[in-house]
């Protein structure tokens, strides 16, 4: 837990999940310049007035959500654990919990915008495909500001600001922070979104071989099969029957994919904390399977919402950054809920980068771990429940 203090107030902030020995903060120095530019505190201009319909896209830990609460803003956001971190900062802060309408990126934005705020994300495909979304909504008088640490903010994302919105500059650097200011132009020919992304898998993956994949913008590795992910086809487990499997972490849904098609009798749940991710594994998964085929469609918390002792067999290729940050904290998440939702017998498949030694923290989880294959970059591991 730790504290942001502002001109007006000082506020309790933290992630989520809340772990006691997370050494992150729910906010960064990007958060605190754009709200001082807000206050009036910096050298570009006045106060900001926040008086109309505030937007605030891509908060990540619902730092900024919080503080401006008072002015009821719309949050848009890809992140389930953004909303539920923002949920539950706006509880510790005293503020209402309808204080914030939370919207995700799949929803429909608000019709018309006076002021907006943009959190520049790691995927510029999710940035691009935002700010066509919320174009519509921007009139003359929006003001447009966008923030990110230096090496977030590139060419090419002002580029995006300047193709979708309008004439764009940016500030001076505080803090290894910077800020992005935008003024809309409504002569900017209003386009649709490119995004959905559609490609072919490769013919030699087994059974999703040659199907075609659904990426929505801000998925991991919109534009092609990820390395991991071949390797991991390559090698899942033969079974047959009425299993119930998860594709846990399950980005555009190609792991589950390959198993429902290799066992047909079998339900796949496809689980993942991006709303982008989710709808992406539906529509890759309605658009290879018969009319009758089911499964199921979560945006959560890793296995949080799943009954204990459920599952046969867990898939799972987890990330190992959180934004800009390297860290285990996720794949921690996952290995545990995967132990607490698994039958006695049932299994986690694990493929990841060699050197993130997934290994050890499986078998202190599992009492067990067997790698099933590898190369000099990636491995597969299975762990088994007692």
């Amino acid at each position: 837990m730790n504290r942001l203090t502002t001109s007006g107030a000082g506020y309790r902030l933290a992630r989520f999940p809340e772990h006691p020995r997370d050494p992150f903060r729910a906010w960064d120095a990007a958060d605190e310049y754009l709200l001082r530019r807000l206050e009036g505190e910096t050298d570009e201009s006045e106060r900001v007035d926040l008086s109309g319909t505030l937007a605030v896209v891509g908060d990540r830990w619902g730092a900024l959500s919080t503080v401006l609460a008072g002015h009821r803003p719309v949050q848009i956001t890809d992140s389930y654990l953004a909303q539920r971190a923002t949920r539950a900062n706006l509880e510790r802060n005293g503020a209402a919990p309808d204080a914030v309408r939370l919207l995700s990126t799949r929803d429909t934005p608000p019709g018309r915008i006076d002021v907006l705020l943009v959190r520049v994300p790691k995927s510029l495909a999710l940035l691009e495909d935002q700010l066509h979304r919320l174009a519509p909504a921007v009139h003359a008088d929006t003001v447009v500001i966008g923030a990110g640490m230096v090496k977030e903010i590139h060419t090419s994302t002002l580029r995006l600001f300047e193709r979708i919105i309008g004439p764009t500059r940016t500030s001076l650097a505080v803090k290894k922070a910077r800020l992005i200011f935008c003024a809309p132009d409504p002569a900017v020919s209003r386009t649709p979104s490119p995004w959905p992304y559609r490609y072919d898998l490769p013919g030699d993956i087994g059974p999703a071989s040659g199907r075609t994949v659904t990426n929505h913008a801000g998925i991991f590795c919109a534009e092609r099969l990820d390395i991991g992910t071949r390797f991991f086809l390559g090698h899942l487990p033969e079974r047959s029957g009425p299993d119930r499997v998860v594709d846990l972490g399950c980005g555009n849904g190609v792991v589950g994919l390959s198993a429902a098609l290799a066992n047909p009798a079998a339900r796949v749940t496809f689980v993942d904390e991006s709303y982008q991710a989710v709808a992406s594994a539906e529509e890759t998964f309605r658009a290879n399977t018969g009319p009758g085929a089911e499964a199921d469609f979560v945006v959560g918390d890793g296995l949080a919402q799943m009954p204990p002792a459920s599952v046969d067999l867990v898939l799972n290729n987890p990330p190992f950054h959180s934004h800009q940050a390297t860290t285990d904290a996720t794949a921690r998440t996952m290995f545990h809920g995967a132990h607490a939702a698994l039958r006695p017998g049932g299994e986690l498949w694990v493929v990841g980068n060699r050197h993130l030694g997934h290994h050890l923290r499986l078998r202190r989880i599992f009492g067990n771990c067997a790698t099933v294959a590898g190369d000099p970059k990636f491995v597969v591991l299975r762990a088994v429940k007692r």
